[in-house]
């Protein structure tokens, strides 16, 4: 928050006009106390010095009177006034001097009224500390020159050599760096305009922390002090406020070397958790779904890959042949999401999460299924930043929850975002570009990418770093096709937007070869009819779930369970509770992994029923279709059967 000029050098005054401090100086109020209460409050005002930073103390070289006051609602615990008052809540002093209150519980985060009230002090100390400015010695002497001329109406004049001083700020809430990891990152398209919401709102110690970034300081500062856990739960944010202060209180000891995060794989007989060792990690690519013809497609979409080596194999350009190992980082909002509305995505409908998906089912999802290739681009990043940036998305995993706009929050911006906060690497500072294709030039145009993995198409798919799509392999079938029958249909396209039964009148007539062609087309145009089924079922349960009755309770239960119950692999912090926060801890593994495995045991069971249920949801006409198609692969599989059995081959299964 700003303040008039006048005002700021008001506080210059106060901060600077009495240099007999040599550092902050807590001073208890004790008129009206008894000397129990007095001690019981000193006492905890040395525990606050105590805990607080060297830096800290020297730079906030002031004297800060501390006191009770009974004008404060009831469930508040203390208050700081703008530059040298705290007020604490007169109804806890019974409880601190009797002592109950180190072991009175409380729902607040901290656990104890002892601790809240501690937590308090430190709070509100570092409001003061974020509102001062942290000025060099010969800035210190201009100010106590220019505070001696004062105007008429008590306010302190700036004479010319002044003015300017008092837009000058140096404090923690507005640092660009905290801003990027607190959550309010910059609005992309907006040339450096900041975020107004933070949707870092999951796995947080205190939701009071995301109101602005005054709080998020203030807040953490609590627990960077009395937490030995945050720097394993809050690495960044631990690493940022040790070096700002060039100190960091003693940790409980060694952080993990792996991060927990859920495997949003389609497989549900697999676990979903899993860990990453950043240690593994060889590479990050920059993953880009290339354009194809739907409207909300023509642009691309972005992730990140992980390249991670096998277990046991050195780091190195091997690790690219571990495809089984590689992971992707993927802003969607549904497990199974390549596609969404393009009127939904335009007004923020759906909600923007980090998934953490298994290459292979990428690679499927989009080059079978949405036939567009992939181009794997790998990023010019340090060691250290491809250690951090895996960290960044650990947490982003565990805590974020946004929304997506195709135009201002898609996955671009998701993913630069990502990259910005997990590297600090000065060339994303100003990168203002949000969309997935123009990111890609970007990144190449700044030395980040290096698209030469690309110039050679056949090495390129070689070595991992280009995935095709099917539709040039399906467009080679249609060719076998066309060249034996007298279609009129000029692309596979074409041919695939014809109705199954139009497409059924052909199969007698098929050769070996081109029956071959036409079962590959026919299962291509089954995958087809399953997307846009999925499509229509989540729109249909969406639209359901806002109507005040619901829709839903007319629709089929087992699918709304299994959409309930897959929520967990966007959300993963739901399996957790209200218990941590941050990145999970080895405390928290043994009823994670019991969690996950519950979950995932149902989806399981639910989706040996998933089919015949969904079927039940779909347009009469979509569900025609689809068991139309159906009947077609089947028929043709016969046809091709019969035909391979008399040209004297073994029988096909």
């Amino acid at each position: 928050m700003r303040f008039p000029a006048a005002w700021l050098w008001a506080g210059a005054l106060l901060l600077f006009g009495n240099t007999a401090h040599a550092g902050l100086e807590l001073h208890l109020k004790s008129d009206g106390l008894s000397p129990a209460q007095q001690q019981a409050s000193q006492a905890l005002l040395d525990e606050a010095m105590q805990a607080l930073p060297p830096r800290f103390i020297e730079q906030l070289d002031r004297r800060i009177d501390v006191g009770w006051t009974d004008d404060m609602p009831s469930n508040a615990y203390g208050q700081a006034s703008l530059v040298s008052e705290l007020d604490l809540n007169r109804n806890l002093l019974a409880s601190l001097t009797d002592g109950s209150a180190a072991s009175k519980k409380t729902y607040r985060p901290h656990g104890t009224v002892r601790r809240e009230m501690l937590a308090t002090v430190l709070h509100e100390l570092t409001h003061i500390y974020d509102r001062s400015r942290l000025w060099s010695k010969s800035e210190r002497q201009l100010i106590q020159r220019c505070t001696r001329r004062q105007n008429s109406s008590g306010l302190i004049g700036i004479p010319d050599e002044c003015r300017g001083q008092s837009d000058r700020r140096f404090t923690l809430s507005d640092d660009p760096r905290l801003l990027d990891l607190a959550g309010w990152q910059q609005y992309v398209g907006r040339r450096g305009e900041r975020e107004q919401h933070n949707r870092q709102i999951a796995r947080s110690p205190d939701i009071y922390e995301t109101s602005s970034p005054k709080e998020f300081v203030a807040v953490n500062m609590e627990y960077f002090l009395l937490d030995p856990s945050y720097a394993c739960r809050r690495p960044a944010l631990y690493r940022y406020y040790k070096e700002h202060f060039g100190w960091a209180p003693n940790a409980k000891g060694a952080c993990g070397k792996t991060f927990a995060f859920l495997n949003a794989g389609n497989d549900f007989a697999k676990t979903p958790l899993g860990q990453v060792d950043p240690e593994r990690v060889y590479a990050v690519d920059y993953l880009l779904a290339e354009a194809n013809q739907n409207w909300v497609s023509r642009w691309g979409h972005s992730m990140l890959r992980l390249v991670i080596c096998a277990p046991g194999r050195p780091r190195g350009p091997d690790c690219r042949l571990d495809l089984d190992q590689h992971l992707v980082l993927s802003y969607r909002a549904f497990v199974g999401d390549v596609q969404l509305s393009s009127w939904d995505g335009l007004v923020g409908k759906y909600p923007s999460r980090l998934f953490v998906l298994p290459l292979a089912q990428v690679i499927d999802e989009y080059t079978k299924t949405e036939l567009r290739s992939l181009a794997s681009v790998p990023l010019n990043l340090s060691r250290r930043e491809i250690e951090d940036v895996v960290e960044r998305a650990a947490e982003m995993h565990w805590s974020y929850d946004g929304n997506y706009f195709f135009l201002s929050n898609n996955c671009a911006v998701e993913e630069l975002k990502l990259l910005r906060g997990g590297t600090n690497n000065p060339k994303l500072v100003a990168l203002d570009n949000i969309m997935p294709n123009g990111l890609l030039e970007v990144l190449k145009g700044r030395g980040l990418a290096d698209t030469s993995v690309l110039d050679d198409p056949r090495e390129a798919l070689r070595l991992g770093y280009r995935f095709d799509s099917f539709r040039d392999r399906y467009q080679a079938m249609f060719e076998v096709l066309k060249k034996h029958l007298p279609v009129k249909q000029e692309t596979v396209e074409d041919w695939l937007d014809l109705k199954a039964e139009e497409r059924r009148k052909w199969f007698e007539q098929a050769d070996l070869r081109t029956s071959a062609a036409l079962l590959l087309l026919e299962q291509a145009s089954f995958r087809r009819q399953l997307l846009l089924a999925q499509d229509e079922v989540k729109q249909r349960y969406l639209g359901a779930r806002e109507l005040k009755n619901g829709g839903m309770d007319k629709a089929n239960e087992t699918l709304r369970q299994i959409l309930d119950n897959s929520g967990f692999l966007s959300r993963p912090a739901e399996l957790l509770g209200t218990g941590g926060y941050g990145l999970p801890q080895p405390s928290e593994s043994q009823h994670l992994e019991s969690e996950s495995s519950q979950r995932q045991k149902q989806l399981l069971a639910l989706s040996g029923d998933l089919d015949k249920e969904v079927r039940a949801l779909l347009e009469p006409s979509r569900a025609a279709e689809m068991a139309a198609n159906e009947a077609n692969v089947k028929q043709i599989g016969e046809h091709l059967r019969k035909l391979h059995k008399a040209a004297g081959g073994l029988e096909l299964p």
